[in-house]
Parts: structure tokens; C-alpha cells; sequence
């Protein structure tokens, strides 16, 4: 054996015995991390198998494996199906709004939060804006109904205005706009918490020279805050572009109903009824996995506009 062979195993020897080492001194990192990687390997990668029905006529007696192979034909029919392109020209609209109106209010709320001197008077707010997150749509959605009921307090302060009771949910001109101010509410404080983050990281300094030199609020928000909070939007906005086909399964579902379907029914409740009601498991998973490749192929085009126009530091890869 020559000595280049041997100093090949002796480098091998010494770099396990490195892995080794490293694992030891990262064994309750390692071990804190284990939950994550089997939750995320039991109900995101394991039922990846059932993207198979997507190709397959899926006979529930057969099984997925031995159901028959029908190719692209499912994805022949969401294209020939006239009510998909309701369906996803209202996923995108309400995407759309939600994204507009609602990813500038979590920045506005940490930026100008982050102006009260007030320790205390901060954290009551911060901690009242969080609290919608942790409830439920289902009881958010029943608050919403008894709100906007025809005897509820909107229609009340509407009668004292003099105008005419309505039925807000039940109405396609009002239904979009509620479900975006209703998700705004429930968002908006837990989507600041990374925002907070990022301004407590800003050095202290920036703002006391700007202090120095005359600087009010606005103006070391507007020429020290936001410009820091730049990459962290920049993420942010990337991430919220692959969702911009999931509209919000869990609120639209307890919160639509058959006269607003023209405008609230989106493709994850299409593929609810398909799938679970009617049974029609191959092309619901059709269409999931056609709003999955389409979410993955934004977010890549998202990503490589930020990192062309603001440099790899904006982007996420």
C-alpha cells in the first residue's frame, strides 16, 4: 500500500472522527430539531405518494398502485372545465387583495409601534394584536356572522345612519372585501413579530446620530427603519408570492355559501368538494398538484426578479 493510499484512509479516519465530534457537541441542537424533521417527513414528504392519483383512475379497491395509468387525461379535463377558471380567477383576485392591502399593515403596525416610548403600553398592544391568531376561523367565522347578521351591531350603526339593513355575507358586492379586512384582523399582529424583530436589530447608533442631527420620527423611520427592513420584505413578499394561489381554505370555508360562490369559491374548496364530498379523489389531486407546480414556478420567478434587481442579499437563494 503506497503513501498516498494511506494518507487518503488516515484523512478519511480523521474527518469521521471530526463528524463525530461535531455530532457530540450538537446533540441537543440535533435532538431539538428531531420533532420538526419527522413532522415534516410524515405529513408533507410521505403523502408526496399520493401524487400518483393525479396520473391514475383511482379505484378505491385496487388501491393507488394498481389503479389504472390515465396519463395527463385529468389535466385534460381542469382545462376543458369552464368553472376552473372561475375557480382560480377568484383564488387569485382575493390572493391578490390579501396580498395589496394586507402585507403593508403588519410593516406599518411594527414600524409605528416601534415609535411609543411607552414599554409597557407596547407590549398590552403587541399582545392584544397577537390574540386573533390563536382562535379559530371557525369561531372567528361565527363572531363575523353574528356581526354582520341582519341584527347584528353593523347593520344596527347602518339603521342609525339611515340606511338600509343588509346581508353582508350573503352579498357578492361585500363578500371579497370582508374576507380581506376580516384576514387582515386576524393576521396582521403575528405577521409583525418578525418585522419587530428586525428593527430591534437596527443599530442604536443610526438612530441617535440621526437624533443629532435633527431627525424626527417619521424621518428616522422613513430614512433609517424601512430602508434596514428592506431584505426582510424582500423575503417576506417572496414567500407570500407562492401562496398566492391559497387564498385561505380555512376562513373561506366556514365563512361562504352558495349564493357567493361566483366570488368566494377558490380552488382549495373546489378541491374539497371534488375530493372529499364527490369522491373524484384522481382529479382533485389533479388539481392540487396543477396549484402546486404553479405556486413553486412563481416563487422561482419572485425570487429571481429580487435578486436581480436588489442583488443576492434580497434573495432567498
Amino acid at each position: 500500500m503506497d503513501d498516498i493510499t494511506i494518507a487518503a484512509i488516515s484523512r478519511r479516519r480523521e474527518l469521521r472522527r471530526e463528524k463525530r465530534k461535531k455530532y457530540k457537541r450538537y446533540r441537543v441542537l440535533l435532538l431539538m430539531m428531531l420533532p420538526a424533521v419527522v413532522y415534516f417527513t410524515v405529513f408533507h414528504y410521505l403523502p408526496m405518494y399520493g401524487v400518483l392519483l393525479a396520473f391514475k383512475e383511482f379505484k378505491i379497491t385496487q388501491g393507488i398502485l394498481n389503479s389504472p395509468w390515465v396519463g395527463f387525461e385529468h389535466f385534460n379535463k381542469i382545462m376543458g372545465d369552464s368553472y376552473f377558471y372561475v375557480v382560480l380567477k377568484n383564488t387569485i383576485i382575493i390572493s391578490l387583495y390579501k396580498l395589496i392591502f394586507g402585507f403593508p399593515v403588519p410593516i406599518m403596525f411594527a414600524l409605528l409601534l416601534s415609535e411609543v416610548s411607552s414599554l409597557k403600553f407596547k407590549k398590552v398592544v403587541q399582545t392584544v394584536s397577537y390574540l386573533p391568531h390563536f382562535i379559530s376561523w371557525v369561531v372567528l367565522a361565527g363572531i363575523f356572522f353574528t356581526l354582520f347578521s341582519l341584527d347584528g351591531p353593523v347593520n344596527a350603526l347602518l339603521k342609525w345612519f339611515g340606511g338600509q339593513p343588509q346581508l353582508f355575507l350573503a352579498d357578492d358586492r361585500y363578500f371579497r372585501s370582508i374576507l380581506v379586512i376580516t384576514s387582515i384582523f386576524q393576521g396582521f399582529g403575528w405577521g409583525s413579530i418578525i418585522y419587530f424583530a428586525a428593527i430591534s436589530n437596527i443599530d442604536p447608533q443610526l438612530y441617535e446620530a440621526a437624533i443629532i442631527d435633527g431627525a424626527g420620527r417619521f424621518k428616522r423611520m422613513f430614512y433609517i427603519s424601512i430602508p434596514m427592513l428592506v431584505p426582510v420584505i424582500a423575503i417576506m413578499l417572496i414567500l407570500s408570492m407562492s401562496g398566492i394561489l391559497d387564498a385561505g381554505f380555512d376562513q373561506i370555508f366556514n365563512m361562504y355559501n352558495v349564493k357567493v360562490y361566483n366570488v368566494a369559491d377558490i380552488i382549495d374548496t373546489y378541491v374539497y368538494r371534488k375530493g372529499l364530498i364527490e369522491m373524484n379523489y384522481s382529479y382533485a389531486t389533479a388539481v392540487g398538484l396543477f396549484k402546486s407546480v404553479v405556486a413553486l414556478i412563481l416563487i422561482i420567478a419572485v425570487n429571481r426578479i429580487v435578486k436581480w434587481i436588489g442583488g443576492k442579499e434580497y434573495a432567498l437563494w
